[in-house]
């Protein structure tokens, strides 16, 4: 049953992600505002991260690219907090609105949802003893 769940999880998700990431290229704009400035080239920075989560999407969804992609989906969602950080501390608005202190707090509480989510569908720690 978890396996199920494990499986239904990852579509889910794979499809998310590779969805958000066409938009990274459908409207880069909307993304720029909160990339840090001192990286330089907002617009590169939207490519890339729209690039790597197309690919991760995928490959969550591939039982033999799974483990890996979910690992990596892990520490990119890890990286890419600087710019939700960056956001809110710089209280920059995204598509027009800027989030409340109670939308800040949400939103990196379901990226960090989302970390456990991946590492548990790859099976990573805490939940490879589990698996193995």
């Amino acid at each position: 049953m978890e396996e199920i769940a494990r499986q239904i999880t990852s579509v889910i998700l794979g499809i998310s992600f590779i969805w958000i990431g066409i938009q990274h290229f459908r409207d880069p704009e909307w993304f720029e505002p909160i990339v840090p400035s001192i990286l330089g080239n907002p617009k590169f920075w939207v490519y890339s991260s729209g690039i790597f989560e197309i690919i991760l999407g995928m490959g969550v969804m591939i039982p033999n690219t799974q483990k890996i992609s979910a690992l990596s989906m892990a520490i990119m969602l890890v990286l890419l907090y600087w710019a939700n950080l960056n956001m809110w501390i710089n209280d920059i608005p995204i598509g027009g609105s800027k989030l409340s202190q109670t939308g800040h707090l949400i939103r990196g509480l379901i990226q960090f949802i989302l970390i456990i989510v991946f590492l548990w569908i790859g099976k990573w720690f805490p939940f490879s003893a589990k698996s193995n």
